[in-house]
């Protein structure tokens, strides 16, 4: 076992050093590894064809959905790739092994009236407040990804050119427009809260939390189910989802898929695609509702 944890250690040091991914992306990875070394362990099973197959039927029987069960096949496939290395005659037990099909499910979105509500829920009355209403307006502005939304420094923010750069998966880098309502809520923020909470001038963090330090993931998704539990919003709420309305509002207004794919970051168009399956019904419902031979 002890073996299979300091070569899983050596992948992640190369997936960090050479490939530069993400913490996140690396935790992932880590963890998918050291389920399959733990199952090995645990079963007697060996790490080949036979026994990474074994392994994703137990999975399936623990009832993982499809993307999960793909998710670690792929964990597992790039870290044999990462074994063989120099070595391109050595067996790859994951070589004849299909992933599971998972069904792409369309993302949850918000109605507009929902979002406006989310939006002007936290007020103004407090330096937690100001702090509350800039992060969910910038949130639905950019349609940035909770990691990214914590990441962003006092240095992201061009204010004259009203855009911010956050830095994506992989550690791509990249300019995403603010609207005038966001950059609004921003300047109130920094100009009349973030100096209250913050206790060390050489704090970077944009968003800070009440002891003065970087806003979590975790501490941010307590804010946004806070406000929407107070907002009365009775569908499921999460960061993802206010992206996901973000590039489904644009695209009913008419956006280009290909502009709304680098503002979300994107490195596959197909993946932006999912949203163009939402604006559509929402233009069958206007049709229906406004052409007079539609029903």
């Amino acid at each position: 076992m002890a073996r299979e944890q300091e070569r899983i250690g050596q992948f992640l040091d190369y997936l960090a050093v050479e490939r530069g991914l993400a913490r996140n992306t690396l935790d992932s990875y880590g963890r998918d590894l050291r389920d399959f070394a733990a199952f090995c362990a645990r079963t007697g099973t060996e790490a080949t064809r036979t026994g990474i197959a074994a392994y994703l039927v137990a999975l399936q029987r623990l009832g993982r959905s499809p993307a999960t069960i793909s998710r670690r096949l792929a964990a597992l496939r790039a870290f044999f790739r990462f074994l063989a290395g120099d070595k391109p005659d050595m067996d790859d037990p994951t070589a004849a092994l299909a992933s599971p099909r998972a069904r792409r499910r369309l993302p949850r979105v918000l109605a507009i009236d929902d979002v406006a509500a989310l939006l002007e829920r936290p007020g103004e009355g407090s330096a937690a407040a100001l702090r509350d209403r800039a992060m969910l307006e910038i949130l639905y502005a950019t349609g940035v990804r909770v990691s990214e939304l914590c990441g962003l420094d006092l240095d992201s923010v061009d204010f004259e050119q009203a855009c911010l750069r956050c830095m994506g998966k992989g550690s791509k880098e990249r300019i995403v427009p603010v609207g005038e309502v966001a950059r609004h809520w921003l300047l109130r923020y920094l100009a009349e809260a973030r100096h209250r909470l913050v206790h060390d001038a050489d704090e970077p963090a944009l968003f800070v939390n009440l002891r003065g330090h970087r806003l979590s993931r975790q501490g941010f998704w307590k804010i946004l189910k806070k406000h929407g539990l107070a907002a009365a919003i009775d569908k499921p709420l999460t960061p993802h989802v206010l992206r996901h309305s973000f590039a489904t509002h644009l695209l009913e207004a008419g956006a280009d898929l290909r502009a709304v794919q680098e503002m979300l970051g994107h490195s596959d168009i197909s993946t932006t695609q999912v949203y163009t399956h939402l604006s559509q019904g929402r233009l069958r419902e206007v049709y229906r509702s406004a052409h007079p031979r539609a029903t």
